[in-house]
Parts: C-alpha cells; structure tokens; sequence
C-alpha cells in the first residue's frame, strides 16, 4: 500500500507549476459514477463500499438504457468544480479544505474517488469517477492543490479569505436594500394611483379642482413632492404647525430609514458566520489531506459503460 498524508511543510515533486493551479485550473474529462453518503472522511473500507454501491447502481441504469455520464473536472486551490463538458453548468463545488480524502485504484487505473464533506447538510459524500489512464494523476493534482492552498492560506493568516467574505456580505447586503427600496417604490405608486383614482371619483361632476387635502387610507395627508410648504390658514383659521427642519447630522431616505453606507458598516454589519467559516477552513486544513493508492476495486467496470 502506497499512502502519505499532505500536512503543512511536506516537500514534495507536484505534477504542475504552482502558477498552473492558483491563478487558472486544471482540467480534466472524466465518466462521473456519483456520489453517495459515507460514514467516516478517510478510509480504504469506506471508499471501497461507497465504488460497489455506485457501480451497482451504474450497472442498473446501465440495464436500463442510461449512459454514464461525462463531466469535467477543473481542479485549483480554491476546490474541484464537476462541471457540464457541453454546457459548462456547475453540478458540484466542492472546496478544497473539505476534502479529506483521495484515492485511486492500482489494479483499475480507470477509477479514482475523493471524500468531501457537504457544505449544506455537512454530511461526508464519497464521488466516484472514470477517467481513463489519468486517475493517479487527477488524484496528485487533487493533492498539489491542497498542498498550495494550505501555503497561501498559512501566509495570509486568513486575511484574504476573511475579506473576500466581506465583500460578498456586503455585497449580498446592498442587494436585498436594492429589492427592498424597490418593493417599497412599487407600494408608493400603487398607493399614489389609489390616492388618484378616489379623488377622481369624489369630485363635484364638470369640476377639475383637486379635492381639499384629506387624509389617505391609511390616515395620513397625501404626499405631493412637487407642492410647496403653503402657510394658508387651515379652514378654522389657525395656522398649520411648523414643519420640524430635518437634521443635517443624520440624514434619512423617505421611509425614515438611514441610507446604507457600506464603509461605516460595523463589524455586526458582516454575515456573523465570518468567524466560523474561517475556523471551518483552519481546522480543514489542519486535518490534512490522504492521498491514498490501494486496491479497493471488487470488479473491474465495464469499459463501455
């Protein structure tokens, strides 16, 4: 049995050039057997349960007419992506400090799989693949990618990680105010043409004067931005009250909101799982990554398939 583990330091002859896999990807086609649930993160048992399981099943809709389907895969320090080869759709995103385990078959140089933890249900899944005479070199890349990512991620302290992750907080922020300020534009105008349709129905007939201000369905004088602040005596003679000059110091949007400043954003401002994400990674990391080549094959695949 061959096996060594990817730990920080390890010096090692990789396949590519470190440029290769950190700033583009490497590719490869591959016939994509699935991926089912599994018990443990590491393990030749468990990966050779998890290739008898999704064979079975492939020899099944084998029977039944289905191909097994081809996918691509493009490998870097940010994760292994299993791609559509003709649409290029993203089927799986699997991140690289997730992974935990890479193995490849000696007697059947077609399969090679790799454990990954599920990002959503945190469920470890086994992905089972057919790649014909390339599955010890896409297990290495798998490793080499591993082994850049944890350097640059040991050399950034997690800085970049943590401000990508801002980023996309703020980011995802400044979106749900966009769909919020529009839902609230499109209840202004449906409540200005309510507002307008009722004083239509409501004026004396051959009469084009607007109705005296009133209140609106919601018991409050109807807003006209284009009507300036009038100091005609109410109908009992007094004067309306002053209107209160807005405050200079903090200025508020027509709904009384704050308008949204992304650079005064404190830290209760970023998605609060930040933290957790960056420990997710550090103990990822941490864990290292096997890279494994045994025999775990029952039964050699049917090359057609």
């Amino acid at each position: 049995m061959n096996q060594f583990h990817i730990l920080m330091g390890t010096n090692k002859t990789w396949m590519h050039t470190p440029e290769a896999l950190s700033k583009h990807y490497i590719p490869y086609n591959a016939k994509f057997l699935g991926s089912t649930e599994v018990e443990q993160p590491k393990g030749t048992e468990v990966v050779r349960d998890a290739v008898r399981k999704l064979k079975f099943a492939r020899h099944i809709k084998k029977s039944e007419g289905q191909k097994t389907p081809k996918v691509e895969l493009q490998i870097s320090i940010y994760g292994v992506k299993i791609l559509d080869p003709k649409t290029k759709e993203v089927q799986h995103n699997c991140q690289l400090h997730r992974i935990s385990f890479c193995a490849d078959d000696k007697t059947d140089k077609r399969i090679f799989t790799f454990i990954c933890k599920d990002s959503e249900s945190n469920k470890h899944l086994c992905y089972v693949f057919d790649s014909e005479k390339c599955a010890e070199e896409i297990t290495l890349t798998i490793g080499q990618a591993f082994d850049l990512a944890y350097r640059k991620f040991l050399e950034s302290g997690g800085k970049d990680v943590e401000t990508r992750k801002q980023i996309a907080g703020l980011q995802k922020r400044i979106q749900e105010l966009e769909t919020e300020n529009a839902e609230l534009k499109n209840k202004v105008q449906d409540l200005e043409n309510q507002l307008r349709i009722t004083q239509v129905h409501t004026s004396p007939a051959g009469s084009v004067t607007p109705k005296s201000p009133s209140t609106d369905i919601f018991d409050m004088v109807p807003f006209s931005p284009i009507s300036p602040q009038s100091s005609t005596p109410t109908r009992n003679g007094t004067q309306p009250p002053p209107v209160p000059s807005r405050s200079t110091e903090i200025k508020r949007d027509l709904f009384g909101a704050e308008p949204f400043d992304p650079f005064s954003c404190g830290a209760g401002d970023f998605p609060p799982d930040i933290q957790s994400k960056l420990d997710e990674m550090q103990e990822g990391f941490k864990m290292g990554l096997t890279l494994e080549g045994t025999v775990f094959c029952l039964d050699p695949l049917d090359s057609r398939c």
